[in-house]
């Protein structure tokens, strides 16, 4: 079966073929009657547009690239990537854009990945998830003077497009509910130490404690590596300590359950011995025994905004936007805490 031509369309929808290809590039000269008419033909005749063939005329592939920092294994584990990756398809989709997906495991293959969407012309611009400290992915994109956004911040380039929540004041803010609630010994659960939404979270908590005299016990700053690895021992060592802590903040909720987990296992019951908060507010924090005190970070939004100011950038219309996007962040209290 032979693919259907524009010519084809152009015929049943009684215009020029030029005219269906101002209709595919949504060009704003063509009137609302004559777009309607020339999208029913193609609906009618079942006719796709060959994006490749248009990007060579009009150099763009409608395709936005997004590499994940995760291996394909572990990636859809925490439904935060799920949901934003739901909130960016969103606004994509709406702007007939394509979201081209690549996962890795460390920098090296991110940095791969990135090369082959950007020098191999497979996108009009990338997003970057979870940037990291001295990061060499933005420094590259510089370089190459490509389209990027960051969902998050960089800490040597402020000036970049990103998305973000102010995650220093999401940290202190929940550390100061904790500290109302009459807690003044205070664990934290951190993330990797080269992320700078962990630098971010980590620096919230500590300006919280600090403002409010407590101090904090370095033996109840705990990874999330080491809780993955050797979870019962770690929770054990800490809360059967001489000193322990009465509240523990944890840097993403998927980790707050798998800690509450161990908790229980060894013996403590939530929040009778021990307040847990988290972070990110997924659907599982909700569904938790007990229920999970969190921050919601809005993580459908984080996805949309992401996508939707670089595509505003690639249109040329971010003269008059902000570099930087906060999202609002608000906290959920639940039975996890007293």
């Amino acid at each position: 079966m032979s693919a259907v031509t524009i010519k084809e369309v152009a015929q049943l929808a009684g215009v020029s073929p030029s005219t269906v290809s101002r209709v595919i590039s949504n060009n704003p000269k063509i009137s609302s009657t004559t777009r309607k008419r020339v999208r029913e033909a193609m609906i009618q005749l079942d006719y796709h547009p060959n994006i490749m063939a248009k990007s060579l005329v009009s150099k763009s592939t409608q395709t936005i690239g997004l590499v994940l920092p995760y291996s394909s294994d572990n990636l859809f584990i925490n439904p935060f990537f799920s949901e934003v990756l739901r909130g960016m398809l969103a606004y994509a989709n709406n702007k007939n854009y394509d979201l081209l997906l690549s996962s890795a495991r460390n920098q090296s293959e991110e940095l791969e990945a990135i090369n082959r969407m950007v020098l191999g012309r497979r996108v009009d611009g990338v997003v970057l998830m979870s940037p990291n400290r001295d990061d060499r992915i933005v420094e590259k994109l510089m370089e190459y003077n490509f389209p990027f956004v960051l969902l998050g911040r960089s800490l040597e380039y402020p000036e970049v497009l990103s998305v973000n929540n102010d995650n220093i004041k999401a940290s202190f803010d929940l550390t100061n509910f904790l500290l109302s609630q009459g807690h003044h010994k205070i664990g934290i659960v951190t993330g990797k130490p080269e992320l700078v939404v962990s630098i971010d979270r980590l620096q919230g908590f500590k300006n919280a404690l600090q403002k409010a005299g407590c101090v904090l016990n370095p033996d109840w700053i705990i990874s999330a590596e080491m809780l993955e690895q050797n979870g019962y021992h770690t929770i054990s060592m800490v809360m059967n300590a001489e000193d322990s802590p009465t509240a523990i903040l944890v840097i993403d909720d998927v980790i707050a359950i798998s800690l509450i987990r161990e908790l229980v296992e060894a013996g403590f019951q939530i929040p009778r011995d021990i307040s847990i908060v988290g972070f990110n507010n997924i659907y599982m924090s909700e569904m938790s025994n007990p229920p999970i005190t969190t921050v919601d970070v809005g993580i459908y939004q984080l996805g949309y905004q992401t996508v939707q100011h670089l595509i505003r950038k690639l249109s040329g219309k971010e003269q008059n936007l902000p570099t930087q996007v906060i999202v609002p962040h608000r906290l959920i209290i639940r039975e996890s805490t007293k």
